[in-house]
């Protein structure tokens, strides 16, 4: 997520945006964006990102900056990506311009949390979700296979799918298939599925099940042996040690299927795990009006909510990792 406005005698006289993975970049959008190409001679390129120095989908933008010859280049942070690491900054400034960076650095990190996560601690953002009773429970304690136990309400729910749509892969454990038969997609909302990551360690799960129905890429995290995958559609198998580092051995499963983001919805086992291994960067943890009196108890991560919303008839708050 990059942006970038190039300036004229203190006027704005280009700007652009990365769209999608795999188009041109800010700089080249920007640049494009500039009706009288003479005045870029003369003027500073201002982009959140550092400009890419190698190619990938796209060519360089450090060489169509230098080309142009923008003399002063604004950097707000650096590019963890072992590609570009500070090489954009230092061809740009062996080319004669004069580049500033770190500016806004914490914001610019924030806004590309994901990517930068995904690049220096080699797995994804990570994002636990979980709904708990106003006396702290998950679930009850006996629950009809199949029929998930829905604590919060209908914003709720809606919300939850709004961002399902907006991260690259979505956890749960054997036992919320089992109970709650989830499709994991983001039926109340605009946007693309997540890919379902499935633990299931022993291979118990019916191959009728819904995050089985071939709607979008599934990958199933076991210790079975290859010789004991079934052949389902869009359905990967990936082996793990389940017995030692099991949130650790996940993440490195998910790290090299280039996953960058995260949401783990449950339930209490897997949820307690990834907090257990330190291994989560946000808690989203609605509460409902109900009372369950006695059940499953809910996940806690020692921290104080960042964040306290109204959803509804619920409260949503956000913890985060620090």
């Amino acid at each position: 997520m990059v942006g970038s406005v190039i300036v004229f005698e203190d006027k704005i006289i280009g700007e652009g945006w990365h769209k999608k993975a795999g188009e041109v970049h800010a700089e080249v959008n920007a640049i494009a964006s500039v009706k009288d190409k003479t005045l870029l001679k003369k003027s500073t390129i201002y982009v959140s990102l550092e400009p890419c120095s190698h190619f990938g989908k796209t060519p360089p933008c450090s060489d169509l900056i230098v080309g142009y010859k923008i003399p002063k280049v604004v950097i707000g942070c650096l590019d963890p990506n072992e590609l570009v690491a500070g090489r954009g900054v230092k061809k740009l400034m062996e080319s004669g311009c004069k580049v500033k960076k770190g500016i806004l650095e914490e914001e610019c990190r924030k806004l590309n949390k994901r990517f930068f996560t995904f690049h220096q601690l080699k797995r994804p953002y990570i994002i636990l979700k979980w709904a708990e009773t106003s006396d702290g429970f998950i679930a009850p304690n006996e629950q009809t296979a199949g029929k998930p136990y829905w604590i919060t309400g209908a914003a709720s729910k809606q919300l939850v799918h709004q961002w399902r749509s907006e991260e690259q892969a979505i956890l749960v454990g054997t036992q919320t298939v089992l109970k709650d038969n989830p499709r994991l997609t983001t039926r109340l909302w605009s946007g693309n599925h997540p890919l379902r990551v499935v633990l299931d360690q022993d291979l118990k799960i019916n191959p009728s099940a819904a995050v089985f129905d071939g709607t979008s890429e599934t990958i199933v995290i076991t210790s079975k042996k290859h010789t004991d995958f079934r052949e389902l559609p869009k359905v990967t198998y990936e082996a793990i040690d389940f017995e030692e580092h099991m949130a650790t051995n996940i993440c490195d499963v998910l790290y090299n299927h280039k996953i960058q983001s995260l949401i783990v919805e449950g339930g209490a086992k897997t949820l307690n795990t990834f907090i257990q291994e330190g291994l989560w960067d946000e808690a989203r943890v609605f509460t409902g009006k109900e009372n369950l009196i006695t059940g499953l108890a809910a996940p806690k991560t020692g921290k104080s909510p960042a964040d306290t919303k109204t959803i509804g008839n619920d409260t949503l708050k956000i913890y985060f990792n620090d």
